[in-house]
Order: structure tokens, then sequence, then C-alpha cells
């Protein structure tokens, strides 16, 4: 680890009403590192996430980012645009259901280039070779690359929006149960993808999962919330083999039981 936090998060607060938000959230995110937000639904983790990507301002707290230039930057102290901007070049947001995360009336390859045209590629046949390469990447059938997202299956969008986020080599990645609502078959093909993707890369993720099983597979480390408070934070083996809030307990004997 470098001695840089890439994410600082202080105090972070979002109430909607006592105990459904978040509230009183710090923590700190590291180059390349994998971080899990567990808890069951309304938990707030899904409240927090927004948070962190600058889709939702916090009541309270305050977010830091260091970007690629080394500059920290104050997250809701930037412009909409400057925000917008991280998102669509540092950063990678993978959604839970594809289609908030994909252009369904554009073609499958226009979507993966859509994001490096963000970044100042304009070059046709460089987009649709990079397009391409993604597609095989994710394993995703390349001669699809003229079809549009509606054509695709749900695992197969949920791929694409995959490729589509991490064409730009993001720094941060914010995933929200990305495999979620998919077959089992379909979900453990995507989270071997996802894995050797996040270790190729060296990316720094925040996780968001219902899922302690996706937790184990993916993150380094874990946030355990109820609602809205983090009950417990650790390294995911220590915190999912011996917890030590009754809350987490629980979470964890719930998987268990037959």
């Amino acid at each position: 680890m470098t001695a840089k936090p890439l994410l600082q998060v202080r105090d972070v607060t979002k109430l909607y009403a006592a105990g459904k938000g978040c509230a009183n959230v710090s923590f700190d995110l590291y180059p390349g590192e994998v971080l899990g937000i567990v808890g069951e639904s309304g938990s707030g983790k899904s409240t927090l996430l927004s948070c962190l990507s600058a889709r939702l301002a916090p009541d309270q707290g305050s977010i830091h980012y260091v970007n690629a230039e080394g500059e920290q930057l104050d997250l809701y102290g930037l412009s909409e645009s400057r925000q917008r901007l991280l998102q669509r070049t540092e950063w990678g947001i993978v959604h839970q259901h594809a289609r908030d995360g994909l252009r369904m009336g554009v073609s499958g390859g226009a979507n993966i280039g859509e994001r490096l045209m963000a970044t100042g590629e304009r070059h046709y046949g460089d987009l649709r070779a990079t397009a391409e390469r993604w597609m095989a990447d994710v394993e995703l059938d390349i001669d699809r690359i003229d079809d549009k997202p509606t054509t695709y299956s749900g695992g197969m969008q949920q791929r694409l929006q995959i490729a589509r986020n991490l064409v730009t080599h993001p720094r941060l990645v914010f995933m929200d149960e990305p495999a979620g609502g998919l077959d089992v078959s379909v979900q453990a093909r995507l989270l071997d993808l996802l894995r050797r993707l996040v270790t190729e890369l060296g990316l720094a993720v925040v996780i968001v999962t219902h899922d302690l099983a996706v937790a184990r597979l993916l993150a380094q480390r874990l946030i355990v919330m109820r609602r809205g408070q983090v009950v417990e934070t650790g390294l995911t083996d220590q915190v999912l083999d011996d917890p030590q809030h009754a809350y987490t307990q629980l979470l964890v004997s719930s998987v268990l039981t037959p």
C-alpha cells in the first residue's frame, strides 16, 4: 500500500429518517484495495455508495479523492461538471441493473467506445479495435459488437457494462450488487471475470453486496452496516470467520444455515 489513501471518507451522513440512510461513516481506501460494504436490504449501503461516487450529496461529513495528478480533491467542493468528468474518466460505476449503466439505443461497441471518447480518443478504427478487445476480454462474442444491448441476455448486458466502465482503466470503481438478479451459473462466471480483471488492472474498488460469498470472493476488507451505522470493520476473512458484533454473527450464521 502507498502511504496516501485514494479516498478519505470522514463522518459521512445522509439520512432520510431515523435509521434510514447512513450515519457517521469513516474509512480510507488505498490504491488497488477492494473494500466490501455488506448488510441487509435497507442497511444504508447503497445510500453510502451514492455519496461516495458523487451522485448524492451527504448532509454532513467529507470525502476527499486523490486524482491522477496527485491533487487531493474535496469531492463535494467540485462543480457538477468536474464530478461528472471524474465519473466518466478516472472512475467506473457498475450498476446492479445493467440498463442503468448502458445506453440501450446504441450498439455494444458504441457503449464501450463512448467512454474512450470521453478521454479524447477519436479514431474510429482504434475505437472499434479497443471495443472488440474488451468484448473478448469480458467473454462477449465480438460478432455481437454492432447489436444493441436490448438483444443481449442479462448476463451479457452486465459484462458489457463492466467493459464500458473498465475500458478507460479507471483508478476507482464503484459496484452496486454487480451479480444481483443473475442466474447462479451466470453469476459465478461474472464474479470470476470481475476478480480476474480487478487483479490484472490493479483496481481500487468499493463493492456493495448483501451476499457474503461475493464479499469473500472479491473484497480484502469489509464494512458491515446495519440501520445506517457501521457495526464492524476488518479484513474480510477475519470478519466472516470470527465476527465480533452480534449482527455480523447473525448475518454469517444465516448464510451457513441450510
